[in-house]
């Protein structure tokens, strides 16, 4: 068989493909949207790693480089200080600059250093405060806007960012003093669990997308075998029909190449206009690795003509007719458990060989089994389906329909659910993963979210003005209470003894009693009390602890460092070294965890005790318990946060936080998950329309004959129904048993045996769904004039 031959008959398929009548340019349609489809998702998720590797690139280049030590100001120096705050769930970062030269560098992304009280904000973060949701975001951000950022200072056209110059920023406020931007980060490992997360998680993600574009180069198969019938009437052999049935595959696949390269520009041209997952990127940052394009742009077409000739293979296409028509062959189940227990075979040395401190696995062997664990399942779902459907029999008139068609012809109907089986099995091993792993990655923080949401603390110039900071929350709109009190520090007076280079100290919180209560376990509290605060209680406090050495009751302390450090900051107390005697009365309590999670130690007194006012360079620390019944309770206390000193930390309590690395990976497998599940979608749509279409005289038929519409559209449901319940509960066993085989590599235990409810639940959504959809097109078929021949 010569390459001429070859080339010659895949031609000639090629011709009728597009010449082939309005049957055979919708069904060269319908593939070319098919395969499009798919080559756009791996067009994408070729350019996934460059677009998450850019916006790493984007994110050290407009950090402010700390490579070097500045030590003094300089014409090019500035003060700067990062800031983050939420504004109803979306995270705004944000970058507060002061130059202490003439000639300060200009951050990336903008023309010119903003002036004093300005800000430069991005397009996004415009939209927002220019709209009318944007009202109390711009009471926290009281800059004049002065200019855009551009793309140089940004991660993503959606971020939301700012950097403004102000007055404020001091040597004690500051987070460094800078003269440049741009630096890079030593890349942290990820270690063997994450790798396995990943590479499980490309495989399943990918092979749903493979399996559509196979079943995509098969639609019409029905018409396309009776075309061939009438080519071996005019002289073709078999081997000649099946390279022309295979060239009119490559025509659609090439067709469908053109579709998805055209899809892709489209996507990547919006790609700042969507958001999945609080991810989105630049038109620019969105290219496909080479090597991965390359690969995508050749197997399309090969694997077109693969599909056809296999799927050929024991189909007899006669002058006279297709045996299609007649009882067809048993299939034969053998070689699909192969695929699966092969599968199997790879993945079983790695049981129990992956551990946490690992930083690679045998990514091959991993990637290569799980890929043939799920393509063996695919293959066994048209088999289940007809050992299935062979076997039902009565019911009403809708069903008996659906049946018999299936009886007919299953694979078809197989095919067409085949990738969200695929993506379901997937989804389930991947969510038990993630369950298992999950707490290996997520690490408790201490907080309790119950007794307080948000925490802040900030500095005050006395303790006057402490009060009355955390007096202005306790006023906030949609404040239920306030954990609030006033601290510093109390030193041992006197000399410094042998060995001391620093006189010893002690915290000291001033508060009411509720609040105090937050920190220690009081036995009983009324105004004028005193505490001294001990993590083991005072039966467990060595003598030379630094409370015990600072504050014992009937001690006298010092209000203000008596010994103080030439780079500690100035005293704002001037005068005579003020004291102050800690009543005989006061009383040794345990420590308990404060909201925060801290367990602090000290001393603890009432305003009747000690007034705040006496108090040396004290700040304010407010932990607040929001009214549920506000919405925007939080967003209002962040900017009483902002209005009383635009420095102060702000903490959001939460009780967990997950491993920075992890977040990561869970965000880019579900901005993957949502595309794959949204061409399921689609192919499952595509499929149902095509299959429609190619019964179009029998669904005329069976109207002429006075079947009624309805009884036709529940049959069409039935149909895609039955498979579907048959794959998703092919895809919960399969899924479950790949799910356990992937926990066994890593010694850990299944956490949750019921996660493949959400997966058989969306499964059941997408069949109500494409049967809605279908219908416009089956009412449309059931027209008398589908009985029209020529």
């Amino acid at each position: 068989m010569t390459l001429r031959t070859w080339a010659r008959d895949l031609a000639l398929g090629a011709r009728f493909a597009v010449t082939g009548g309005r049957t055979g340019r919708l069904r060269t349609l319908l593939t070319a949207t098919g395969v499009g489809l798919g080559v756009t998702l791996l067009l994408l998720a070729a350019a996934l790693p460059n677009m998450l590797f850019q916006r790493e690139v984007r994110e050290s280049l407009r950090a402010v480089d700390g490579s070097e030590s500045i030590t003094s100001p300089r014409p090019d120096s500035f003060l700067h200080l990062g800031r983050t705050t939420d504004y109803r769930g979306d995270a705004i970062s944000g970058l507060l600059l002061r130059p202490e030269g003439d000639r300060p560098t200009v951050p990336p992304g903008a023309k010119a250093f903003p002036a004093r009280g300005e800000m430069l904000v991005s397009p996004a973060l415009r939209e927002l405060l220019d709209s009318p949701d944007g009202d109390l975001l711009e009471k926290r951000l009281p800059y004049k806007v002065a200019g855009t950022i551009g793309e140089a200072g940004l991660i993503g056209p959606a971020e939301l960012r700012y950097v403004a110059h102000v007055g404020f920023l001091t040597t004690d406020n500051f987070d460094g003093r800078g003269v440049r931007y741009g630096w890079s980060v030593p890349e942290e490992p990820m270690n063997a669990f994450l790798i396995l997360l990943v590479l499980v998680a490309s495989v399943v993600l990918l092979v749903p997308v493979l399996v559509f574009i196979a079943t995509a180069v098969r639609f019409g198969g029905e018409q396309r075998d009776r075309r061939l019938a009438a080519l071996r009437l005019v002289g073709a052999d078999t081997a000649m029909t099946r390279r022309i049935a295979a060239g009119e595959s490559l025509a659609g696949a090439l067709l469908g190449l053109l579709v998805g390269l055209g899809l892709f520009a489209v996507a990547r041209e919006f790609a700042g206009a969507f958001t999945i997952w609080d991810v989105n990127a630049y038109p620019s940052d969105v290219v496909p690795m080479p090597a991965l394009a390359g690969l995508v742009l050749v197997t399309v077409p090969v694997a077109s003509v693969v599909v056809t000739l296999f799927a050929l293979r024991g189909v007899a296409i006669e002058p006279l007719g297709v045996v299609r028509t007649s009882t067809p062959r048993h299939r034969r189940v053998w070689w699909r458990l192969l695929l699966t227990a092969a599968g199997v075979a790879l993945l079983a040395p790695v049981i129990g060989g992956i551990e946490l401190t690992q930083t690679g696995i045998d990514s091959t062997q991993i990637g290569i089994g799980v890929a043939l664990a799920l393509t063996g399942l695919t293959t066994l779902l048209p088999w289940l389906v007809e050992a299935v459907v062979k076997r039902l029999h009565a019911g009403p008139v809708a069903w008996q329909l659906a049946v018999r068609r299936l009886q007919l012809s299953s694979g078809t109907a197989a095919r067409a659910v085949s990738g969200i089986v695929v993506a379901a099995t997937g989804a389930i091993a991947l969510q038990m993963l993630f369950q298992a792993m999950e707490s290996d990655f997520t690490q408790g923080t201490g907080a309790d979210s119950s007794r307080a949401q948000i925490a802040i603390g900030t500095h005050a110039k006395d303790g006057d003005e402490a009060r009355a900071m955390i007096g202005r929350f306790e006023r906030t709109e949609g404040v239920g209470d306030v954990i609030g009190v006033v601290s510093s520090s109390v030193w041992r007076p006197g000399p410094l003894k042998n060995g001391e280079e620093f006189a010893p100290m002690a915290p000291i919180r001033i508060g009411d009693c509720a609040s105090l209560a937050e920190f220690a376990t009081l036995p009983s509290c009324r105004e004028g009390d005193v505490f001294i605060l001990l993590t083991h209680g005072a039966q467990g406090a060595p003598p030379d602890s630094w409370v015990t050495r600072t504050a014992r009751p009937g001690v006298t302390v010092a209000l203000r460092d008596p010994h103080p450090h030439p780079d500690a900051p100035e005293s704002r107390q001037k005068g005579p070294l003020p004291e102050w005697r800690i009543p005989a009365g006061a009383r040794f309590v345990d420590s308990r965890p404060d909201p925060t999670g801290m367990y602090e130690y000290g001393v603890l007194a009432t305003p009747s005790a000690i007034g705040p006012a006496r108090l040396d360079t004290p700040d304010a620390t407010a932990m607040v318990r929001l009214d549920p019944a506000v919405p925007d309770a939080a967003e209002h206390v962040r900017n009483t946060a902002a209005d009383i000193d635009p420095t102060a930390w702000l903490r959001t309590l939460e009780d967990t936080q997950q491993d920075a690395q992890f977040s990561s990976v869970r965000t880019g497998i579900l901005v993957g998950s949502t595309l794959t599940m949204l061409l399921v979608a689609a192919s499952l749509l595509v499929t149902t329309l095509e299959q429609l279409r190619d019964r179009k005289r029998l669904l005329s038929s069976l109207v002429a004959f006075g079947t009624r519409r309805s009884t036709l559209s529940w049959s069409v449901l039935w149909q895609t129904a039955v498979p579907m319940l048959l794959g998703l509960g092919l895809a919960v066993l399969g899924g479950l048993g790949l799910g356990f085989v992937l926990l066994s590599m890593t010694a850990q235990r299944v956490r949750d045996w019921w996660v493949f409810l959400p997966v058989t639940g969306i499964g059941l959504a997408l069949i109500a769904a494409v049967t809605l959809l279908s219908m416009p097109l089956l009412w449309r078929l059931m027209r008398a004039d589908g009985l029209r021949t020529e």
